[in-house]
Parts: structure tokens; C-alpha cells; sequence
């Protein structure tokens, strides 16, 4: 036996002490928790944490036992373990192997949040109609993130690849830990009352659920629902969801895909333009091509062919009209001559004078009224005779 406060022990020693004891006590258990930092690995094992509101274990389920999880893993969900407790040598840490992941629930945090976001989509805020329009060529862009972290490298780096002379002012601020939801929202409420830029970027890079909290923070949340200046958020990975997502104008996958959004590449700007100028170049020529023909038929050594060709047949068409009217108004004119003709031998022919040369003559009292009946008059009335030449004055003799 050693003597345990004499003997100088390795590291090693300790740790394989440690983990014999812990194998040999803990075989097989089940550990109830919530999962927090998951990650797959490419291998296609599964590490993550199991924690409640105490205490922590690390985790690790490994591939055989992984492909035959009848459900996705998640941070957040609330699961329960079967496996051994074991010490990994090569970080010292003590861990449970895991041979059976079953679902046990919905965690606190993520029921907190499902219940947040029930209540702040009732109130509207994430509603489409409320989102502002992204600028296209913003020449300044915000970003808040940590000054440190991997993000500000990123959006830096595709910013100033995509486009060098967009001007960029980083609001620096916390993005996990206690502190980091008030941070953002004072940031957020500084670009807005002073007008910095025409875009803001919130941007972190990956983490677990916990280390994402603050950006689903209601303060948060509606610090971004207020800004007048469009906001894109660039939240963690792409399977990473924040309730800062849902409230943006735009929400990115990575912090870098949000870069690659808000600012068009100078490159494919000038490409663009290019194709702008020569399809416009075209259609003009085009035009002016199209134009030059239908001016042909009007160049001065041709316009009085054409205008003859027009004029002639106006010309024809009315001297056709013309000796039409004379031809028409001299039938009209034989006609009439004809028809007064006609008139003038009947009216002839009816003619008192006419009457009075077959013999006849026409009587008249003194007053000049003609006298037709032999009872109107009396012995010694003047009477005047109209012959067909000259008259006679007589006066009555005798009434018969």
C-alpha cells in the first residue's frame, strides 16, 4: 500500500486512479439534463453538455450509437442519458459516454424563449410589413459586435474584398455574458439618435445556446424593432436561430454572409454596368438603324418622286370628279330644257289668244268683267269685243 501523503503521485497516476474508481462505481447510469454546446463532429460522433441549474458534465455519443437516435439533438432540449461515467486522460475532465439518447421534454431555456417569442410575435414585431428596405449602396455600414472576436474579422475581411470604399464604423460591444443584452441595445440606440451610417450589422460568431441568450433578449429585441436604420443580423452558424433573427430586416447565416449581403461587389458593380451600357448601346443602335430607313423615302432627291406619286392620283381623281359634274349637270340641263319645253306647248296651246284666232272672241261689260250669260245684261249696255286682232265697242240691241 502507499502511503498516500508521502508517495508522490504523477498526473497520470491520479488520473487513472480517478477514472478506475468512477468506472468501477458508476458502469451504466442515466443522467436527466438539458443540452447545451452541441457539436457534431465530421467523424460523425456527438459532443455537447448536459448541465441543469447547478452543475455541468460533458458528454460524448459516439457514431455507432449516434446513427441510431430515432431524433435530432439539439441545444436547448431536454434529454435523458444512459452510458458510463469516465475520466478523459487527456484533458483530466471526467465525462458520461453515451449509448442511448432519449427526448424527456423541452428545456427551460428554450420554453422560456418559444413562450418570448409567442409573446412578441402577438405584439407583431417580427410581422414583414414592418421590415425596412436594405439600401443597396450604403456608403456607411455599423457593426456591432465584440472588437475581438472572429466575426469583426470576417465582415472586415469580405467588406473590404467585395468593396474597399464603403466606410465602416465598428460600435463595439459584449456578445455574451450578463452584461452583453444592455450593451447591444446601447449601441443600437447610439447609431440611431446620431445618424452614424445608413446600414447596421449585428454580427457574432458560433456558440452554444447559452452564449446566444442575449440576443434573444426582449430589451434586445426591441431596441432593434425601434431603429429607423435597416438592420441585418449575422447570428452565430447557419443553424443557429435568435429572436434578434426574426425582428431584423434581413437575417443573415454567418456573420461573413451578412457582409456579402449588405454590400454589392465593386467588381460585379462594374460588370453590371458594363452589360447596362452595352445592351443600351444596342437598342440605341438599334434604333437609329431602324430610323434611317424609315427616313429614306424622305431624303430631298427622293420626296418629290414621292409627292408626286402621291399628288398625281389626288390630281386625277379630282379632274375625273370634274368632267363627272359637267357630264351629270349637262344631262341634268337637257333634261330640264325638255320637261319647260313640254310646259310651254301646253301652255301655248291653252292660251286665250290661241282660242281667239279659231274664230272665237271675248266679251266684256263696262267694268271689264266677262260676260257669260245673256241674262245679265239689258237693251243698251256697252260691250267690249277682244278679237284675235283688235277690239269693237257695240252696245245691246236685244236679249235672246
Amino acid at each position: 500500500m502507499f502511503d498516500h501523503e508521502k508517495h508522490c503521485y504523477t498526473v497520470s497516476e491520479v488520473t487513472a486512479t480517478i477514472k478506475m474508481l468512477l468506472e468501477s462505481q458508476f458502469p451504466q447510469i442515466q443522467i436527466e439534463g438539458e443540452i447545451s454546446n452541441f457539436r457534431p463532429s465530421g467523424a460523425g460522433h456527438c459532443y455537447f453538455t448536459l448541465k441543469d441549474n447547478n452543475s455541468m458534465i460533458q458528454a460524448v455519443i459516439f457514431r455507432n450509437d449516434a446513427v441510431r437516435l430515432n431524433f435530432k439533438p439539439s441545444d436547448g432540449m431536454k434529454i435523458k442519458a444512459t452510458g458510463r461515467i469516465t475520466v478523459y486522460p487527456q484533458r483530466g475532465n471526467y465525462q458520461i459516454i453515451c449509448s442511448k439518447l432519449e427526448e424527456h421534454g423541452k428545456g427551460n431555456i428554450l420554453e422560456i424563449l418559444e413562450e418570448r417569442k409567442r409573446r412578441l410575435a402577438a405584439e407583431g414585431l417580427f410581422d414583414g410589413k414592418y421590415k425596412k428596405e436594405i439600401p443597396g449602396f450604403p456608403e456607411e455600414i455599423l457593426v456591432i459586435t465584440s472588437p475581438t472576436g472572429a466575426a469583426v474579422r470576417d465582415i472586415l475581411q469580405v467588406l473590404k474584398r467585395r468593396n474597399s470604399k464603403v466606410h465602416i464604423k465598428i460600435l463595439p460591444c459584449a456578445v455574451q455574458g450578463e452584461h452583453a443584452a444592455a450593451q447591444i441595445v446601447k449601441m443600437i440606440e447610439l447609431a440611431n439618435k446620431n445618424k452614424f451610417g445608413d446600414l447596421i450589422v449585428l454580427a457574432r460568431g458560433g456558440g452554444s445556446l447559452e452564449d446566444l441568450l442575449p440576443f434573444s433578449d426582449e430589451k434586445v429585441v426591441r431596441a432593434i424593432s425601434s431603429s429607423f436604420i435597416p438592420l441585418i443580423t449575422g447570428i452565430g452558424h447557419e443553424i443557429d436561430f435568435s429572436l434578434s433573427d426574426f425582428v431584423s430586416d434581413l437575417r443573415a447565416a454567418t456573420p461573413s454572409a451578412a457582409a456579402e449581403l449588405v454590400c454589392e461587389s465593386s467588381g460585379e458593380t462594374l460588370n453590371t454596368l458594363k452589360k447596362y451600357k452595352s445592351e443600351m448601346t444596342f437598342a440605341l443602335q438599334s434604333r437609329i438603324t431602324l430610323l434611317k430607313e424609315r427616313l429614306k423615302p424622305f431624303r430631298k432627291q427622293e420626296i418629290s418622286i414621292h409627292f408626286k406619286r402621291y399628288l398625281d392620283p389626288l390630281i386625277q381623281s379630282v379632274d375625273e370628279a370634274k368632267e363627272s359634274m359637267i357630264r351629270e349637270l349637262g344631262e341634268q340641263l337637257t333634261e330640264e330644257k325638255y320637261k319647260l319645253k313640254i310646259i310651254k306647248t301646253e301652255l301655248e296651246a291653252n292660251s286665250p289668244l290661241e282660242i281667239l284666232k279659231k274664230g272665237y272672241s271675248h266679251v266684256t261689260d263696262k267694268r271689264g268683267n266677262s260676260v257669260k250669260d245673256s241674262h245679265l245684261l239689258k237693251k243698251g249696255d256697252k260691250l267690249n269685243i277682244r278679237f284675235a286682232e283688235g277690239t269693237a265697242l257695240t252696245a245691246v240691241e236685244d236679249i235672246q
